[in-house]
């Protein structure tokens, strides 16, 4: 994959740290792992509102997406990493976050003290917070930012990051994630962002599994579909799912279940209803891709 080195003579921190906070002074050097379909609109925002990006990704054509946009492309995690300040992780799954922050090539092995990670990969509560460990030995901090919406909103800069973290690191967190998050909430510690992460996409599987059965039912007596979503957006049976049909894909939707699964398995809860989404999602995205209800107009 071809790339840019960072440059050696860049500001390794964008702040400076006195008795254990963190006072920021100039804007944050952002690192971004991870710039797929998600990840491109952020950095466009980011780059937009005046923020120095550097970008990794397996994908060259990824790369060469956010390079035309003007941000640098690393060579690996640790590069990225040591002219950062702000690292923000995009990767899809648990094992890749573990893989691109730990080791000797790893996001901690040159993270400056005082650099923060944000994770906005949607990954188990355990994960971040075992990370939050590791940062703690080399003086880093971890942002727990799991982020909501989807691409479109992605596109308009209007996506929902749900952060846990402390005070001090969701202060700067806001100011980054501001550049295309309309609405943040703060949750609490560090794992929370993504427990409330799990259970926003628990909630959504259900009504999207429920809009497939529901648009079985509703195809069988001849109604119109469109129609009915209309209605339905009046009524009760409004969701957020039945406005954005057309973005499901439950593409991520089993991975979803399996943390969401995990949780319930910590806490020895009997959960029969997650249980059976979790294997309804398998379907569900066949369904989907294949011959999904038409609640929508072509």
């Amino acid at each position: 994959m071809r790339s840019h080195a960072l440059t050696d003579n860049a500001p390794r921190f964008a702040g400076s740290i006195n008795a254990g906070t963190i006072q920021v002074s100039i804007q944050e050097r952002v690192g971004i792992i991870g710039v797929g379909r998600m990840g491109q609109p952020m950095v466009k925002h980011m780059l937009a509102h005046g923020y120095p990006v550097a970008a990794l990704d397996i994908s060259a054509e990824n790369s060469a997406k956010v390079k035309a946009m003007g941000a640098i492309i690393a060579t690996d995690a640790a590069s990225l990493a040591r002219d950062s300040s702000f690292v923000i992780l995009g990767v899809g799954y648990d094992d890749e976050v573990n893989a691109v922050c730990l080791g000797g090539q790893g996001v901690f092995s040159s993270l400056a003290k005082g650099g923060i990670v944000a994770v906005s990969s949607t990954v188990a509560p355990d994960t971040v917070k075992r990370l939050q460990d590791v940062a703690a030995k080399t003086g880093c901090f971890v942002l727990d930012a799991p982020i909501c919406r989807g691409r479109w909103f992605a596109d308009e800069g209007k996506l929902l990051a749900l952060f846990g973290g402390a005070e001090d690191v969701v202060a700067r967190g806001r100011k980054v994630y501001s550049a295309f998050c309309s609405d943040i909430a703060h949750l609490g510690e560090v794992g929370h962002g993504q427990v409330a992460k799990g259970l926003n996409n628990l909630m959504l599987w259900i009504t999207s599994i429920g809009l497939i059965e529901a648009g079985r039912i509703a195809e069988s007596t001849g109604i119109d579909l469109p129609k009915l979503r209309d209605a339905l957006m009046l009524s009760s049976g409004k969701s957020q799912a039945l406005e954005d049909w057309d973005q499901t894909t439950f593409t991520w939707a089993l991975k979803d279940m399996q943390i969401v699964g995990g949780m319930a398995d910590a806490a020895g809860l009997s959960l029969p209803i997650t249980g059976a989404v979790k294997e309804l999602v398998k379907e569900a995205r066949r369904v989907k891709a294949a011959n999904p209800p038409g609640w929508t107009r072509k």
